[in-house]
């Protein structure tokens, strides 16, 4: 499995304007945004009651793994089950498929049918909902994508980030959600074996440093 590197920078929203215009002329947008250059993402985490996912993420530990489903564009016609895990410095993620009916029972927790599921990752996140894991929050934001081929790197901007407070009715459209740091925008850059110059000259934000900022922990802190 190809390990990807990633950073992370908090930018204002004049940064986020100047930074989009530069990445526009030089990177390729990602192939589903919208008109506005954009998509709208919802994702729900899981995590244990004794909130293991959260608490190693806020504690800065390096080797960690989270699960979450997600889908794209308000389209739950196609939703994925993700788990992305954190070695040392490098960032790894395994998907598959899931159905909406396979959504709905797994959210109500409905699991049995998960146990001889034919993809790998089905039945790793039913073992792990077995020992204890279960869907914690919504989370919703808006997403720039762009991606360039050397380095195969893509760089995202992320805003108008949202948190459904404990909610958990992930295929409701009409989910409650709340704003969560409303003038927070995420630069994220991730990219396989090297970084071109051209795309680390262009993502260079005057006063910001690199950070382990979490849409999740950020969605959670409320509760």
């Amino acid at each position: 499995m190809q390990g990807r590197h990633e950073i992370k920078h908090p930018i204002s929203l004049s940064d986020y304007y100047e930074l989009r215009t530069r990445l526009r002329a030089v990177l390729k947008q990602d192939a589903h945004v919208g008109a506005d250059g954009q998509y709208f993402i919802r994702s729900l985490y899981f995590d244990d009651l004794d909130d293991k996912a959260l608490r190693e993420k806020l504690d800065g530990v390096r080797d960690r793994d989270k699960y979450r489903i997600r889908f794209y564009n308000h389209d739950t016609s196609v939703i994925h089950l993700e788990k992305k895990s954190k070695r040392v410095d490098t960032c790894f993620k395994q998907s598959a498929p899931l159905t909406k009916e396979e959504c709905e029972r797994l959210i109500r927790g409905d699991t049995e049918w998960m146990r001889e599921h034919p993809e790998p990752l089905v039945r790793e996140l039913f073992r792990a909902m077995e020992e204890g894991l279960r869907p914690r929050t919504i989370v919703d934001y808006v997403r720039d994508p762009f991606t360039y081929p050397a380095g195969n790197v893509r760089v995202t901007l992320d805003h108008h980030i949202r948190s459904g407070m404990r909610c958990i009715d992930f295929l409701n459209p009409k989910a409650v959600t709340v704003p969560v740091s409303p003038d927070t925008i995420i630069l994220e850059v991730k990219w396989d074996n090297y970084l071109p110059d051209i795309v680390r000259d262009i993502v260079q934000v005057k006063d910001t440093k690199a950070t382990a900022f979490s849409k999740y922990a950020a969605c959670r802190i409320f509760e």
